[in-house]
């Protein structure tokens, strides 16, 4: 079944969001207040389910309507970019790629790959939302988002996860820590100290927690914060050590904070790249990928 709406209809649809009224957002679009509202009442039409919630001094979103904007964002700013794109015949590619990731990997791995991919292609703008792994495939299952970069594969039939590297979980602690005397640690030398964890919320908790109880594990949860970031910077003051993913860690030397490799058991959790089946990307997104999935096979 196709859907039959304009451009001009979720520009209305978006232009009375922003402006809150019917009367400010006729003003804007240059169109007369009943040519309006038979444009959104179209696109009403067309979803099947009402967008917007009329009252004599508001006007505001219905739950339908609340799912729907950040699609109209995105549909929006691809066809802007697109009539963009082909202004600059002649000159390198542009276009926009929007991509949800999780901040572990968004902190310290994305921006090598961006600044890769922009070596070749530097007109093209980046939105990135990083999202934790549940938020990460609710966005790509709404479309968006482009992909995502996510900890998690998906039972939806409507979206496919292809797995790109293993991201073993490791032990951050301070240089004059005890434990950063070892080039290498066992969960038993852990247990006697205080951890700083991230939030039972969070996909990396619940898959470090069960592969723990599998290897009958118990740890000092101790501080608990809700990014990893933050558990850095408790480590960093000296108040405790953090297990954490390796790719959430600073890369290179650090002048306070050392990271060491746990074994028996070592465990790791898979970061791959979460799509949408049989929706293909733009072609922005398209070079992203690929240079993404060979900048992570060399990682």
């Amino acid at each position: 079944m196709s859907i039959n709406f304009e451009s001009l209809d979720l520009r209305a649809f978006l232009t009375v969001v922003e402006q809150e009224s019917f009367h400010r957002a006729a003003a804007t679009l240059n169109l007369s207040q009943p040519a309006l509202s038979r444009r959104i009442q179209k696109l009403e039409a067309e979803i099947g389910a009402p967008l917007l919630e009329r009252t004599t001094r508001r006007v505001a979103l219905t739950a339908m309507g609340r799912e729907f904007l950040p699609l109209v964002r995105r549909m929006l700013d691809e066809f802007d970019n697109s009539l963009f794109a082909m202004r600059q015949l002649g000159q390198r590619q542009a276009g926009q790629v929007t991509i949800a990731c999780v901040p572990t990997a968004a902190f310290y791995f994305l921006p090598r790959v961006i600044a890769r991919f922009n070596e070749q292609y530097p007109n093209v703008r980046f939105s990135i939302l990083d999202l934790s792994a549940n938020d990460g495939l609710r966005s790509v299952a709404h479309g968006e988002v482009e992909f995502g970069i996510n900890l998690l594969g998906s039972a939806e039939p409507d979206l496919s996860f292809d797995p790109l590297i293993e991201d073993p979980f490791v032990l951050a602690c301070r240089r004059d820590h005890p434990l950063a005397e070892q080039d290498s640690v066992d969960w038993a030398d852990i247990e006697p100290y205080r951890l700083v964890t991230v939030s039972r919320a969070s996909g990396n908790r619940t898959l470090l927690e069960a592969a723990l109880v599998r290897a009958r594990v118990h740890l000092h949860w101790f501080y608990e914060v809700t990014h990893l970031s933050t558990s850095l910077g408790l480590v960093e003051a000296g108040l405790g050590i953090s297990v954490l993913p390796q790719l959430a860690t600073p890369q290179g030397e650090h002048p306070i904070i050392v990271t060491r490799p746990i074994g028996n058991p070592q465990v790791s959790r898979t970061i791959g790249v979460v799509r949408r089946r049989g929706r293909p990307l733009s072609p922005a997104a398209q070079r992203f990928f690929d240079i993404l999935m060979t900048t992570w096979s060399d990682t």
